[in-house]
């Protein structure tokens, strides 16, 4: 474990620049799972998630004469904003390398921070080869995302700040490379040591999951994953001799349980949030570990920077799980009317048409008939039935859309 002595340093350097986060009770999952959680808000962090706190710790140690020639990193967006913003803020160029899938959101707030991006590679490891090259090229200083133990003690301040405020039983971190998880875990060993860490690791990019149990070091040839922030591929053995020595386990969630873990947020906790930083409200929601009544879980919601254009696929796939937004491909006689009567079904069953679409041109439509594709408004799966109980009993042919 780190030193406690390195995690409080850290606190104090990172103090004028960081916000101290909200730690809340949520009433709303504490109900569901009739225990009480605790949401540690990083996402509302200054860039938007946890990073900065490591990557401020590491480059305000550094030497003047190492700073000044300038750093790099390698990131997914969320380390990169914390380097960028520190290094804005010592006055030293820094620059970026970032997989080239990178969400645009992420590499705008980079480049706005005044640092130069590079896009490189298919995910973070390629990126991280791209940028130690670069590195020594023009012999910057390279600030890893997390196989450091100044930027582990950054993130390991998150705990302190927890420690203080609640007693936990349980406390849900995302891992991705393992040095957020790294850095909590070696806090409460020393503070708290009856609370148990929980690794939750999305099950497109579980290198560390699979190299935890097997007790040995086994990377994946590739990783697929929403959860971005924590879509790394190999495991770095010095993050995985941390988590080997106190972590209490890992849980795997996927993409589908992560994507219903933003919604929840989103709609129940009024959060946004990224797919790393939902994941341990995923594995709460999903049941992926035993917590009994009254039980205290604090969780880390480590980030927010979503992209837009990701948030509104969850919202319209959960809408539709979820029996509020149905979609229909029905036949009509392309004839003047025939809309006015569908509408007019769907009128009286209170349905909301919030989309159309028309299609002549299929070979599996008779001459003289036409799909037209509707997207309705729904109050859930009894309206759902409603609704196509009406268009049955008035004849039409139709097929859901999901």
């Amino acid at each position: 474990m780190l030193p406690l002595e390195s995690i409080q340093k850290a606190h104090q350097i990172i103090a004028p620049v960081i916000e101290r986060t909200a730690f809340s009770y949520a009433p709303r999952l504490s109900s569901l799972t009739s225990a009480n959680i605790y949401l540690k808000k990083e996402n509302l962090q200054r860039t938007g998630a946890f990073k900065i706190r490591g990557a401020f710790n590491k480059i305000a140690q550094m030497s003047e004469q190492s700073r000044a020639k300038g750093v790099i990193a390698a990131s997914a967006g969320n380390h990169a904003q914390g380097v960028a913003y520190s290094a804005r803020h010592f006055g030293i160029p820094s620059v970026i390398v970032m997989p080239e899938a990178t969400p645009l959101l992420k590499v705008l707030a980079t480049k706005e921070l005044g640092a130069e991006v590079v896009l490189s590679g298919d995910n973070y490891d390629e990126a991280y080869a791209k940028a130690y090259e670069i590195a020594k090229q023009r012999d910057l200083s390279f600030i890893h995302p997390f196989a450091d133990e100044e930027v582990m003690a950054g993130q390991g301040t998150i705990a302190l700040e927890m420690i203080e405020e609640q007693e936990l039983d349980f406390v849900l971190v995302p891992i991705g490379g393992g040095g957020l998880i790294g850095g909590i875990l070696s806090a409460y060993k020393a503070l708290s040591p009856h609370t148990k860490i929980i690794g939750v690791q999305a099950k497109g990019a579980n290198a560390m999951a699979t190299s935890f149990y097997a007790k040995k070091i086994q990377n994946s040839t590739s990783v697929r994953t929403i959860a971005d922030g924590i879509a790394v591929r190999d495991v770095n053995a010095l993050n995985f001799s941390y988590i080997c020595e106190g972590l209490s386990a890992i849980v795997e969630v996927d993409d589908e349980e992560i994507a219903s873990a933003i919604l929840y947020l989103l709609e129940n906790q009024k959060l946004v949030v990224e797919g790393a930083g939902a994941s341990g409200v995923a594995a709460l929601l999903h049941r992926k570990l035993e917590i009994k009544p009254n039980e205290r879980v604090g969780i880390v919601l480590s980030g927010g920077n979503i992209d837009v254009t990701m948030l509104n696929l969850i919202i319209q796939k959960g809408l539709i799980k979820t029996h509020r937004r149905l979609q229909l491909q029905i036949v009509l006689m392309d004839k003047p009317g025939a809309l006015q009567n569908l509408t007019s079904i769907l009128a009286r069953a209170n349905a909301n048409i919030v989309q159309t679409d028309y299609d002549r041109t299929s070979i599996n439509l008779a001459y003289g008939d036409v799909y037209i594709t509707l997207a309705i408004e729904t109050k859930g799966e009894a309206h759902k039935q409603q609704i196509c109980k009406e268009l049955k009993a008035n004849g039409y042919e139709f097929s859901e859309i999901l």
